[in-house]
């Protein structure tokens, strides 16, 4: 597995990655890896000869108050868990080597990074649509993977690529994979390692409060009352406090106030002391839901 560090050698690398009309996927992390990007680099595998893992903790799309410094870096397990993947080529540039002196430009992208954690994180979702679509004129994958459990994140990701018709990768080949959970059904998180022992017991009412509310859903409970339910379940379950509780069109993010034949999510952001949790679990009237 080769490490790059420097666009020079990135170019090189993945131009040797590229010989003979191979096809090159592309995972984007932060690194502090866990079994849910593995999972990643498993589908990344599926559609491609080669797979290429970036590791950079963005600073564009943190806020003032947020996470950046403690954020987790655990670069050398990153790798070695990465090589027994099989992953070719690992993209760990510094933030010099992507924000240069003098850089100025910012890609926003309206509507679908406007509420949920758009509303609650100001800025986070320009930070996240520039420096993905650095990575990919960088890296220029056939195919970028992406985890469903940042679901608006996907969605902007998507956005972007569809309106700035974007080729390398096309927005048809921005692939999403669902979230990989623990066995008690909390999503996979680099942040869970935040959470105390009591925290953590207290975080598993998350994925419980979502499925109890879309079995509500599905048995004809209005939308209103059901979330304010969740909300209901996770403060006395132990959490601190709630960005949202959210039914929304899946692909629009605008939000529904009924269920309909139309595929909807359910989206949360809840906090636990100073950690943010989010999740989301699809809900669709026409089988079970997608987790």
């Amino acid at each position: 597995m080769q490490t790059a560090t420097t666009l020079e050698v990135l170019r090189s690398a993945v131009d040797a990655l590229r010989q003979g009309g191979k096809r090159l996927a592309l995972v984007p992390t932060m690194g502090a890896l866990h079994e849910g990007h593995l999972a990643l680099v498993r589908e990344a595998r599926k559609h491609a000869d080669a797979v290429a893992a970036s590791i950079f903790v963005n600073p564009k799309q943190f806020g003032p108050n947020e996470d950046l410094d403690a954020y987790p870096r655990t670069f050398a397990e990153d790798c070695r868990l990465l090589e027994a993947e099989g992953v070719e080529l690992v993209w760990a540039p510094g933030v010099a080597a992507m924000y240069p002196d003098g850089f100025a430009t910012n890609v926003s992208v309206a509507g679908v990074s406007e509420g949920l954690c758009g509303a609650a994180r100001p800025g986070h979702f320009d930070g996240v649509a520039t420096v993905v679509l650095k990575l990919f004129n960088q890296v220029r994958p056939d195919v970028a993977v992406f985890g469903e459990k940042d679901w608006q994140q996907l969605a902007v990701i998507r956005r972007m690529a569809r309106d700035l018709d974007l080729s390398a990768p096309h927005v048809d080949a921005i692939v999403g994979v669902p979230t990989v959970r623990e066995g008690d059904g909390l999503a996979l998180s680099s942040r869970n390692r935040y959470l105390s022992p009591e925290g953590r017991a207290r975080a598993a009412a998350l994925p419980q409060a979502m499925r109890e509310g879309i079995d509500a859903l599905l048995a004809g409970s209005a939308v209103a009352p059901t979330l304010a339910a969740i909300e209901a379940h996770l403060l006395q379950a132990g959490f601190d406090s709630i960005d949202y509780v959210s039914l929304v069109d899946a692909t629009s993010l605008e939000p529904a106030e009924t269920l309909g034949d139309a595929p909807a999510r359910l989206l949360v952001a809840a906090r636990i002391g100073g950690t943010r949790l989010i999740d989301n679990m699809g809900v669709t009237t026409q089988g079970p839901a997608r987790l």
